[in-house]
């Protein structure tokens, strides 16, 4: 017999042997995968490492991933911390970008000074008013979370796809689907070579962990998704904790957007998302809910994945074994954090009372 129990007496440095040993396993997993097609396991883990990190020009393509996932990780890890399971923050990126983008097309030609602090403003209530809508049929009718944001997702890319082949299409596109390009004064500068949103990223990691550690919203945070009974036995308002933190958790996400559309596509389009709201959930657990942890998370989860693209390229591997590679690598360490929880205990089976069995 074998049943899961709840670890007792999990310290740090257990914990930190443990997501390790997940690490070690992974890396030989993998090995034995990158034998079987027929390379060195080290030389390729090499080629990852350039491929992510081997050249300036690399270091600003693994950055420039990391930042929109650092910041998504970010606004999903306030929902998540609630317990509540905010799955949406695709379609908040995508919302964010919208109302971005409505100031930049209307108002782009004044000075950037008054335009991209706008844009900023303008991105996180588009998407923080996205994720307010699940937040608050969760609080009117106790609906599932999980599956209303999941399914603002898709509202959200039809949503701006119908933009971008209708009514915001380029006319000076020839037909082609595209929205127009900003104008300058709508673009994020870059610093050394790397769009400004870096800086962003830094600031609202330093901002979430005083937040979630040194504040009072911070602490109703917790105590709520701890306990919801407690938290209205200690006299928390209870509706409004859990809608201010979805209006946080989807306006970070919606600045993620702004930055996406400013600061690397200069424009609006439905794939500006790339996936990020699905990757951060990942990289937000992986980082064990803690805002500090989640930018070198991000950072190597970033590096991953162009050290995946690169290896494609050096060892003609095709790209579903690459993600093969990538995917058994998260599956270890993801997995690891089942035994930072939880215990497996093993029981032998009782035999029947011998005069039991005999009446």
């Amino acid at each position: 017999m074998i049943r899961m129990a709840k670890q007792g007496n999990m310290t740090g440095r257990k914990a930190a042997a443990i997501r390790v040993t997940a690490i070690l396993l992974a890396f030989l997993a993998s090995s034995l995968f990158i034998r079987i097609l027929g390379h060195n396991p080290l030389a390729v883990y090499g080629s990852m490492l350039v491929g992510a990190f081997g050249s300036p020009m690399r270091i600003r393509d693994t950055l420039t991933v990391a930042i929109p996932l650092t910041l998504t990780s970010i606004g999903i890890l306030v929902a998540f911390k609630m317990k509540f399971w905010n799955i949406g923050a695709e379609g908040q990126i995508l919302m964010g970008a919208f109302a971005a983008s409505m100031v930049a097309y209307n108002l782009g030609n004044l000075s950037r000074w008054v335009v991209l602090p706008l844009m900023f403003l303008a991105g996180f209530v588009g998407g923080g008013l996205w994720a307010l809508l699940p937040a608050w049929l969760k609080m009117k009718w106790n609906t599932n979370e999980t599956i209303i944001t999941l399914m603002l997702n898709y509202i959200a890319i039809k949503w701006i796809t119908f933009l971008q082949y209708g009514p915001w299409r380029d006319p000076a596109s020839m037909g082609f689907p595209k929205m127009p390009n900003f104008a300058s004064g709508a673009i994020v500068p870059k610093l050394f070579g790397i769009q400004a949103g870096f800086l962003v990223a830094i600031l609202f990691v330093v901002l979430a962990h005083y937040f979630m550690h040194h504040s009072k919203g911070g602490y109703e945070v917790a105590v709520v998704g701890e306990s919801v009974d407690t938290a209205r036995y200690a006299g928390m308002n209870v509706k409004k904790i859990v809608l201010t933190a979805l209006v946080i958790s989807g306006g970070i996400s919606g600045i993620v957007g702004m930055l996406e559309a400013s600061g690397v596509n200069h424009t609006l389009n439905a794939s500006i998302s790339a996936g990020y709201g699905f990757t951060a959930i990942i990289t937000t657990w992986l980082s064990g809910l803690k805002p500090l942890v989640v930018l070198p998370v991000s950072i190597l989860f970033a590096a991953m994945t162009k050290g995946g693209g690169y290896i494609q390229t050096v060892y003609q591997i095709p790209q579903a074994a690459a993600q093969v590679l990538q995917s058994m690598i998260l599956f270890f360490v993801i997995g690891s954090e089942f035994f930072v929880q939880y215990k497996l205990v093993f029981q032998r089976k009782k035999s029947p009372n011998p005069q039991e069995g005999g009446q």
